[in-house]
């Protein structure tokens, strides 16, 4: 599994539809597409809210950002990371 960072903005529609149920929903969506999210952060600037998710590959994370579009009115930007010990061993 690789770990993404989903950074999400909402429209005027998706503030409209804020609740714990579509955050839940959403979470079914993420699963269903292979993925597993860490973590979650609301956000000031510009984004609103960060994922932090694993997923097996680019695709899933496609899939996923796709989906949670369709349900929330979210579009997202997603990066791949890796920790900064990986990234050593990379360079190294």
């Amino acid at each position: 599994m690789s770990k993404f960072f989903m950074y999400g903005k909402y429209t005027k529609d998706a503030l409209a539809d804020i609740s714990k149920d579509r955050t839940s929903r959403a979470l079914e969506v993420i699963a269903k597409a292979g993925g597993k999210v860490n973590s979650m952060y609301a956000l000031l600037g510009k984004y609103d809210v960060v994922l932090i998710a694993d997923f097996p590959g680019v695709s899933e994370v496609m899939k996923a950002s796709v989906a949670l579009n369709r349900l929330t009115g979210i579009s997202f930007v997603s990066f791949p990371a890796i920790s900064v010990e990986e990234f050593d061993k990379v360079m190294g």
